[in-house]
C-alpha cells in the first residue's frame, strides 16, 4: 500500500448561488502523480485553493501525513510543503523574474545567488529564463513558466500544477515531464490538473474525477481511453469537431512584408511577415510562447498601427487603422491572455460584452449605452457557449479561467466577424469546450469568414487548420497545406528559437 500523503475528508465549500465543492475526499499518495479532471467549473481550482490556504472550506477536513491540515494563507501551506502553479498568474508586472520569485520565499537568497539558481533549474527544465527580464514584458506563456521555476525552488512534497504544458512544444513537454518523473521518484507527490487528456494517461497513476462539485468517480488513466475519462467528466459521449467540406473565397486579409520594432526592449519584432488567408479559410499559426504571437495578434487587431499598406482587408490598406475602425468593418481579435486584456476583471459580463460589441451589436445610441441590448446580449453568449456564471451582473474575474476563455470566444464569434484572430482559443477548457469552440471557429469559416488562428496545441492546429505556418523570432515561415504535416514536423518548427533544429519539411 502507498503511503498517504494528503486525505481529503469531504470538503464543501459553498458561493452564492453555486457549491464549488460538494462534500469531495479522495487520497493522494506519497510520489505519487494525482491527475484532477473535471470540466470548467467542476470545482478544480477551489479545491486546490482549499489545499493552498487561499480558500477555507465550510465543512470537511484534510489530514496531512495523518496529522490535521488546515492552512490559514498560502505561506502556511509552502512551509508545510505545499507549492503550486497557477493558471492565472500571481505575479508582480513591474518586478523582474529573480524579484518575482523572491517574494514567494521565506528567506530568499542574495538576488545574484537567486538569479544563478533560476538560470540552472530553469534551463534544467527546458524552461530558459532571464532572472533579470521585467515580468511585464513577459508573454503569457513565459510567466507561466516562471510560476512553474518558482514552485520547484521550493523543493515541495506536494507540488500542485494547474495547465503547466499548455505553452510547451512536445520536446518542452517529454523534457518536463522526465522532471516531475524524477520528482516522483524521490518522493515528491505531484497533483495535476490538465484538460490534455493523453498527457494524462501518459504521466497520472490515478485519476479523480470531479463534475458539478462532485466526486463523481476515480480511474487509472494508464487503463482508461481519454474519450471514457472525458465521458467521465461532462457525463455524456462527446461529439468531436465536423469538418465539412469549404470552398475558399477571395483574399479576405493580406499582409506583405510587414516589420515592427520589439515594443519594449524584451519584446519580439516583427520581421517581414507575409500572410495571406481567404473567405472559408483558417491558417494556423504555431510557435513556442514569446516568439511574436502577441505582437502579431497586437497588428492584425489594430493595436499596433502600422504602414496602410502593410495590412489590407480584401484590397483596402487598414494598417492604419485602430481597434474600433477595424471592428465596424469586421475584423475582430481574441487575445492570448483573457484576464486584464480581453476582459476587464472587475467589470460584469455585461460591461464587458459592451467593450467589444458596442459596435457591431448596436449598443450604443446618440452617446448612451443601452444596457437592456448589452445584458441580452451578454446573455446569449453565456446561452450559446455554454459560460458556467449565476448571470451576466457577475464580474469576469469570478469565472473559472475556462469558462471566462468561453465567453471571451463566444463575444467575437457571435459578432459575425469577416476576419477573425484568436491566439490560444481553447487555453485552459475542457475538452468539451474545446470541442465547441474550435467547432464555433469551423463554423465561422464555413460562413465565409476568414480565421487565423494562433495556438500552442499542435493537436488543435492538425484538427481545424487548412494551412499551416511557424511562427519563430518573430519570422513567419511560408503558409504550407495542414494535411500531411506532422505533430513531430511542427514541434521542431516551432522549437527553433529554443536552438533545436528547425525540420526540413
Amino acid at each position: 500500500m502507498t503511503e498517504v500523503l494528503l486525505s481529503l475528508k469531504g470538503l464543501t465549500k459553498a458561493y452564492p448561488g453555486v457549491v464549488a465543492n460538494d462534500s469531495v475526499s479522495f487520497d493522494i499518495g506519497a510520489g505519487e502523480v494525482h491527475a484532477l479532471l473535471g470540466e470548467n467549473g467542476a470545482g478544480k481550482s477551489t479545491l486546490v485553493k482549499m489545499i493552498y490556504g487561499l480558500v477555507k472550506p465550510d465543512s470537511g477536513e484534510m489530514l496531512l501525513r495523518g496529522a490535521p491540515f488546515a492552512p490559514n494563507e498560502p505561506r502556511q501551506a509552502r512551509a508545510d510543503g505545499i507549492a503550486m502553479v497557477f493558471q492565472h498568474f500571481s505575479l508582480f508586472d513591474a518586478l523582474n523574474v529573480a524579484e518575482n520569485i523572491a517574494l514567494g520565499m521565506e528567506n530568499p537568497p542574495k538576488m545574484g545567488d537567486l538569479a544563478s539558481r533560476i538560470r540552472e533549474v530553469s534551463e534544467a527544465y527546458g524552461l530558459p529564463l532571464d532572472p533579470y527580464r521585467t515580468v511585464g514584458d513577459l508573454s503569457a506563456g513565459e510567466r507561466q513558466r516562471v510560476e512553474i521555476i518558482r514552485c520547484l525552488l521550493q523543493d515541495p512534497k506536494l507540488l500542485i500544477m494547474d495547465e503547466p504544458t499548455s505553452v510547451l512544444t512536445p520536446q518542452e513537454v517529454e523534457i518536463l515531464f522526465q522532471t516531475l518523473q524524477k520528482l516522483r521518484a524521490e518522493g515528491t507527490s505531484i497533483l495535476y490538473i490538465s484538460h490534455k487528456l493523453e498527457e494524462i494517461r501518459t504521466l497520472c497513476d490515478h485519476a479523480t474525477i470531479l463534475r458539478l462539485g462532485k466526486n463523481v468517480g476515480e480511474c487509472i488513466p494508464a487503463e482508461t481511453s481519454a474519450s471514457e475519462m472525458a465521458e467521465l467528466m461532462v457525463g455524456a459521449a462527446l461529439t468531436p469537431p465536423m469538418r465539412g467540406k469549404r470552398d475558399l473565397g477571395e483574399v479576405a486579409m493580406d499582409i506583405s512584408g510587414l516589420s515592427v520594432p520589439a515594443p519594449s526592449a524584451f519584446g519580439t519584432a516583427l520581421r517581414n511577415v507575409h500572410l495571406t488567408v481567404r473567405r472559408g479559410e483558417i491558417l494556423g499559426i504555431g510557435g513556442v510562447a514569446g516568439n511574436g504571437q502577441d505582437e502579431l495578434l497586437s497588428v492584425l487587431s489594430g493595436e499596433v498601427l502600422t504602414d496602410s499598406d502593410a495590412v489590407k482587408l480584401g484590397r483596402a490598406p487598414i494598417g492604419h487603422l485602430g481597434p474600433v475602425a477595424r471592428r465596424q468593418l469586421g475584423v475582430l481579435a481574441a487575445p492570448e491572455e483573457r484576464l486584464g486584456h480581453a476582459a476587464a476583471p472587475d467589470m460584469s459580463l455585461t460591461e464587458n460584452a459592451m467593450l467589444t460589441g458596442a459596435t457591431r451589436e448596436g449598443l450604443v445610441k446618440n452617446g448612451f449605452l443601452k444596457w437592456t441590448a448589452a445584458k441580452d446580449f451578454a446573455e446569449r453568449i453565456i446561452k450559446d457557449f455554454d459560460v458556467r456564471t449565476p448571470g451576466p451582473e457577475n464580474a469576469a474575474r469570478s469565472l473559472s479561467g475556462g469558462n471566462l476563455q468561453k465567453f471571451v470566444i463566444g463575444r467575437e464569434v457571435l459578432q459575425r466577424p469577416e476576419v477573425l484572430v484568436v491566439n490560444q482559443p481553447t487555453w485552459g477548457v475542457d475538452a468539451s469546450a474545446a470541442a465547441a469552440i474550435r467547432q464555433s471557429l469551423l463554423d465561422l469559416a464555413a460562413g465565409g469568414a476568414a480565421v487565423i488562428c494562433i495556438s500552442q496545441d499542435l493537436d488543435e492546429l492538425m484538427e481545424i487548420s487548412d494551412t499551416f505556418a511557424a511562427l519563430n523570432e518573430g519570422r513567419l515561415s511560408s503558409p504550407r497545406p495542414a494535411e500531411g504535416l506532422t505533430v513531430e514536423e511542427i514541434g521542431l518548427m516551432m522549437g527553433g528559437a529554443h536552438g533545436m533544429e528547425v525540420a526540413h519539411v
